[in-house]
């Protein structure tokens, strides 16, 4: 009984990896699609800034045309005013000359001095004529220069108006690609989780069998020992006959994930923290476990495995799964993990 209980400990799933490397996953997914809403942004951004540098010269324009405006504005008022004071000059200079040209009719004041007096008024009234009708020739410029530069507030209002929609389309437009960039990458990511299951629940039905390879979490862990002889980077026959199952599997996983779904297989060595002599083939830990690593891909890809979905990493002594200074630990922490994800 003892014994059985030991190996039921022995056999206890370890998950805490497998949800930290969850976790990362998770991270990595979110950073990628920060990164590309932050690219999106920063191209809607530059756009619309350049409109709002157009907007911001438009409006100073219709500023400038507002301030012209008044001021033809007031000119013409003026102007009007003159006329109206003109008119009413000419209007009493005709009433003059009529009296008097009444009393010449009547026969009174026929003096010379009443004749002056006419010619006077008469010269003055043909001088307060021209003034008039030079001040008459004014206010018509100035009401066309008024209308002109009405037509080009309209029309700077107008494309203020057009400005401002785009602005406000461009700004539903970002919002609608960050929504669609979350819901894409939460579904690329639920079918990578739902693929990944299935890949390694089939693994368990496969290798479960063996006592030397653990499930932890989501990945695969295969001691060194079940692959490689002590310091070598040839599989053995043994291990052949895993990675034979695995590539079968793998082929099977193949068919079935969509081919929209950038995923990959990635073959991660690791070793222990016992320093190579370097005098040997390799001269430390991180070439040991990059060789082994490459040697798992390239037995794959010779099983019919495709080379562009395998990744090989090398990860030496730096990521042990037990930190500590004893054979057993050691033992553990050499090996070859499986992990599949996206590219």
């Amino acid at each position: 009984m003892p014994l059985a209980r030991a190996r039921r400990r022995e056999r206890t799933v370890d998950y805490w990896p497998g949800f930290v490397d969850a976790l990362s996953t998770l991270l990595l997914a979110i950073m990628f699609l920060l990164s590309v809403f932050v690219l999106a942004q920063y191209f809607l951004s530059q756009e619309i800034t350049s409109r709002d540098e157009v907007l911001d010269r438009l409006n100073a324009q219709v500023n400038e045309l507002t301030q012209l405006l008044a001021l033809e504005q007031a000119s013409s008022q003026d102007a009007e005013d003159e006329l109206a004071n003109l008119r009413a000059s000419l209007e009493a200079a005709e009433a003059e000359q009529s009296r008097l040209q009444q009393l010449l009719a009547s026969g009174a004041g026929t003096s010379e001095a009443a004749n002056e007096r006419i010619g006077q008024l008469t010269g003055e009234l043909d001088q307060e004529r021209q003034i008039s009708q030079r001040a008459l020739s004014q206010v018509e410029l100035l009401n066309q220069q008024i209308s002109a530069l009405r037509q080009q507030i309209a029309a700077l209002e107008d494309a203020l108006e057009v400005s401002e929609q785009r602005d406000r389309e461009s700004n539903t437009k970002i919002a609608d690609l960050g929504r669609r960039l979350n819901v894409a990458l939460a579904q690329r990511v639920q079918e990578l989780n739902r693929y990944r299951s299935d890949f390694f629940g089939r693994l368990r039905e496969i290798l479960s069998d063996r006592q030397d390879i653990r499930i932890v979490g989501d990945r695969f862990v295969f001691q060194s020992e079940v692959l490689f002889p002590s310091g070598a980077t040839e599989i053995n026959p043994s291990g052949q006959d895993e990675m034979r199952k695995l590539a079968g599997a793998i082929l099977e996983l193949q068919r079935e994930i969509p081919p929209e779904i950038n995923w990959v297989l990635r073959v991660d060595g690791h070793t222990d923290n016992i320093p190579l002599s370097g005098a040997g083939r390799f001269r430390d830990n991180w070439e040991l476990s990059t060789a082994r690593a490459v040697a798992v891909v390239k037995f794959l890809i010779e099983q019919g495995v495709p080379a562009n979905r395998l990744v090989a990493a090398g990860f030496g002594e730096f990521q042990p799964l037990d930190p500590a200074e004893t054979p057993e630990a050691r033992s553990r922490n050499r090996r070859i993990e499986l992990k599949l994800t996206e590219r």
